[in-house]
């Protein structure tokens, strides 16, 4: 591990001492400036004002594997000491405040050395919130996953008409976790759009559907016929619980299609946290753009 040279140590010992007079005053900036507030609690500071800052320092140094990083917060916060009016108000106060400038000098040399080491602790701190946040996220996902599994379970006892409507809910759901922009389903001259969503800056229809049968080709077509009427760059997405028949598939495959298709069983592996939904539509979308397939079962896609 690279350490904190002893001279640096040295030069923020100088500076810490000088830059106040009073060992409240002190005691007040080092708090604020150290993030771990168990450090400053364990200095006497009661005990002579350089006595109390060799105790801070050698803490730290002894323990660089554990404070580099506070160290280095400090070794910053004291280089970047300008103010010394609160000195030159003491008794040789114009003295005082030389001093403390020129131990505040001396030390953002040193700092100016070791700056690659804070840049990297810098990074490595990103680093570590950056993963802290990623995972209370997935924690967030995977709990609000649980619950619309659970809304799925409840889902299946449901009457045809009322099940239709929550299936609705539940993809809207599924968009908000997986930040989709979702809208709720709306009406707009004389046509019923079950949602919306957005992904990758394109804006997707939604038609979600659970019947018993397969969909047919006349729904696919009037599904169709609403996403040509909005902007050209508008997709959809056609959930059928129970599939497609396959006359409808095999008339929007290798036609240029503006959308792509979804059952139950894609469903099921989002809910089950075996593919994600973004990932899902990716891998669907792909495979329409390069082969032409608008309906290839999850399964298949990872092959």
């Amino acid at each position: 591990m690279k350490r904190i040279s002893p001279a640096a140590l040295n030069s923020l010992r100088d500076a810490l001492a000088r830059i106040y007079w009073y060992r409240n005053d002190l005691r007040s900036f080092v708090t604020s400036c150290l993030p771990d507030a168990a450090i400053p609690a364990t200095i006497n500071w009661q005990a002579n004002k350089r006595d109390t800052v060799n105790h801070l320092v050698d803490h730290l140094a002894t323990r660089q594997s554990e404070h580099l990083q506070a160290t280095l917060r400090l070794m910053l916060e004291v280089a970047r000491f300008e103010d010394f009016s609160h000195l030159q108000i003491l008794d040789d106060g114009e003295q005082k405040a030389n001093l403390a400038g020129a131990a505040v000098a001396a030390l953002k040399k040193h700092v100016a050395g070791h700056i690659e080491l804070v840049e990297e602790q810098l990074r490595s701190s990103e680093r570590r919130e950056q993963a802290r946040e990623t995972r209370l996220s997935n924690q967030a996902t995977q709990a609000r996953l649980d619950e619309l599994r659970g809304d799925y379970v409840d889902l299946v006892a449901m009457p045809g008409q009322k099940r239709g409507y929550a299936l609705e809910t539940l993809m809207n759901g599924l968009f908000d976790v997986f930040d989709l922009d979702p809208k709720r389903s709306f009406r707009i001259e004389g046509e019923q759009i079950d949602g919306a969503f957005s992904f990758e800056g394109t804006d997707y229809l939604l038609e979600a559907r659970w019947r018993r049968e397969p969909t047919s080709r006349e729904a696919l077509d009037a599904f169709h016929a609403k996403i040509e009427r909005k902007l050209e760059n508008t997709l959809g997405l056609f959930l059928s619980m129970n599939g497609f028949v396959d006359q409808g598939v095999g008339a929007y495959s290798n036609r240029g299609s503006r959308m792509i298709l979804m059952d139950g069983t894609d469903l099921m592996a989002v809910l089950e946290d075996r593919i994600t939904l973004d990932r899902l539509l990716l891998l669907k979308r792909r495979r329409a753009s390069q082969k032409g397939e608008v309906y290839v079962p999850f399964a298949q896609l990872l092959n």
